[in-house]
């Protein structure tokens, strides 16, 4: 079964930069970054698939990019250009099924234990 185990969040000024980690146990096709802000849904933000399919929240692209080191089993987030509305709890997810437009994953199956970023004006 996958375990996923978060880390690198934190607190940020504004256009800092953060980036988090999430170690992967065992075998999933799709990988991704998720996001809940206080009041907010659950939301995509990264995903990456099996094959290399990558796709962001229109949100973050230019600002965030989302790896995959197959050798460390390990999922990574850059975030540049963080702005306050960044600020949330950021969950790692695994899913059986494809990457999403909005950056997930469908078919989730296990979510890591969440890290939190803060973003300070």
């Amino acid at each position: 079964q996958v375990q996923l185990v978060e880390s690198g969040g934190g607190s940020v000024q504004a256009g800092g930069s953060l980036r988090l980690s999430c170690a992967m146990s065992g075998y999933t096709y799709c990988m991704a970054w998720f996001r809940q802000a206080p009041g907010k849904e659950r939301e995509g933000v990264a995903g990456i698939s099996g094959i290399g399919s990558i796709r962001y929240a229109d949100s973050v692209r230019s600002r965030f990019t989302v790896s995959k080191d197959n050798a460390k089993n390990t999922l990574y987030l850059q975030m540049n250009s963080l702005k306050p509305e960044d600020t949330g709890m950021y969950y790692c997810a695994a899913g059986t099924g494809g990457v999403t437009s909005g950056g997930g994953c469908t078919k989730i199956g296990r979510w890591g234990q969440g890290t939190q970023v803060n973003v300070c004006s």
